[in-house]
């Protein structure tokens, strides 16, 4: 689908390996530091965000070999994670010294997976067994749910919009992309035509939206990322480098504050790619 929105390829600056063959769970910074998760980990890689050299590492107690998402919050200077395995959402308290007072975990809706963090500074949980979005403050305390209607099968990621509205990803072939209203219900829908000619269904997996509000989708079929509108009436693959072969990539994160795209790849080399000079206008 044509949309007239133009943007400047970005450019591959760096890339960071795996160093245990893991495949990339999410991908997420705050102020100079880049944690990455890893399926299989019960760690966090810290890398500097200018030279990207291994910092450290931190442990994640009691987190189980499925991490499913990662996010930070700037305001409450913390890193979040989702453990599929046992229904709980890890935080790690980054203005303190690291240890177990540092930690912090509480129990979530069955199957959490993406996380997100909204203008309020509070968790957005995506619930793919109980097909629900929840909202947490930093300290765990339950805000509202989300009960998602009209027949969703396979939730993954969600970030809510300035308008309040939640846009959500579906890990089901052929991929859905929705917007939701906060009673639930759908606003927007996109679903990939077969008759577009535009290969492999779409699998969204993962989110990013941007300051303007384009949305950025990780499409895990075809190797690419996608931009669309909020209306979801407006879709375009992101322009990268020719040279650029992602395979599969399965977390984004925008760090506007650089103009930085993050890639995370569940497949081959499992690296982190970066990008950076992202305009899209």
């Amino acid at each position: 689908m044509s949309t007239g929105v133009k943007s400047r390829a970005p450019t591959l600056t760096h890339v960071i390996p795996s160093r245990d063959g893991h495949g990339v769970c999410g991908v997420t910074s705050f102020n100079d530091e880049v944690f990455v998760g890893r399926y299989g980990s019960q760690q966090i890689e810290v890398y500097d965000a200018v030279t990207f050299a291994l910092r450290r590492h931190i442990a994640v107690p009691g987190l189980g070999n499925w991490p499913t998402g990662i996010t930070a919050c700037a305001r409450n200077k913390c890193i979040y994670l989702s453990d599929h395995d046992n229904e709980t959402v890890h935080r790690i308290k980054l203005s303190r010294r690291i240890g177990r007072k540092a930690a912090k975990k509480w129990s979530v809706a069955g199957g959490p997976v993406g996380l997100s963090v909204n203008s309020a500074h509070n968790l957005v949980v995506v619930c793919c067994e109980t097909k629900m979005l929840q909202e947490y403050t930093t300290r765990g305390s339950l805000v509202r749910e989300i009960s998602l209607q009209e027949g969703v099968t396979c939730p993954w990621h969600a970030v809510q919009l300035s308008t309040g509205d939640y846009v959500v990803c579906q890990l089901m072939s052929p991929g859905v992309l929705s917007v939701f209203g906060e009673d639930g219900q759908v606003v927007h829908s996109y679903v990939q035509s077969h008759k577009s000619g535009g290969g492999p269904s779409m699998l969204p997996s993962s989110l990013a939206v941007t300051r303007n509000e384009r949305i950025l989708v990780a499409d895990q079929c075809n190797s690419r990322i996608l931009s669309m509108n909020t209306s979801l009436s407006s879709v375009q693959p992101l322009a990268l480098p020719l040279h650029v072969r992602m395979k599969v990539p399965c977390g984004l994160h925008l760090d506007e504050s650089r103009g930085r795209l993050y890639v995370g790849e569940l497949g081959e080399q499992h690296r982190v790619l970066v990008f950076d000079d992202v305009a899209i206008l």
